[in-house]
């Protein structure tokens, strides 16, 4: 494989993970998973650039990735320092909790969720153990038969 094919798998690679770490960013609203999403758009862009580096033969892109991670560890320990105590504060990981944090001008955070389903009319399936044989109705075995 040429150096310009793999530069530019790496590229797609890198890009896909950025991608993919955006939406989960904007997607989802738990702090942990959050934090994980911009831990994998970092990783993307340090694919591209260890991917750009070696393609112009120089160490400068790899360097570069070298002082994202040490950073991304420095960010990773004081994030998950504020989610313990943000979650001992409030009981929650969700986003839309955390109203007080809020500066005083700004309007509140109103969420629209979709309502919750009665479990108390749905009747689930239930499996038969094992060994013993379930109870078929008469007529829906006809019905089986003919087909």
């Amino acid at each position: 494989m040429n150096e310009s094919a793999m530069l530019y798998n790496y590229l797609l690679i890198g890009g896909v993970l950025f991608a993919l770490g955006l939406i989960g960013f904007m997607v989802r609203r738990n702090m942990i998973v959050m934090f994980l999403c911009v831990e994998m758009m970092l990783q993307g862009i340090s694919v591209s650039l260890v991917a750009w580096s070696r393609f112009h033969d120089d160490w400068g892109g790899q360097m570069l990735v070298l002082f994202i991670i040490a950073v991304a560890a420095a960010e990773a320990g004081i994030a998950l320092a504020l989610i313990l105590m943000l979650f001992h504060q409030s009981g929650t990981l969700d986003m839309a909790f955390w109203q007080d944090l809020r500066e005083e001008d700004q309007q509140a955070f109103v969420d629209h969720k979709v309502p919750e389903d009665d479990d108390r009319d749905r009747i689930w399936p239930t499996l038969t153990p094992a060994g013993i044989e379930p109870e078929v109705d008469p007529d829906e075995q006809l019905h089986r038969s003919k087909i």
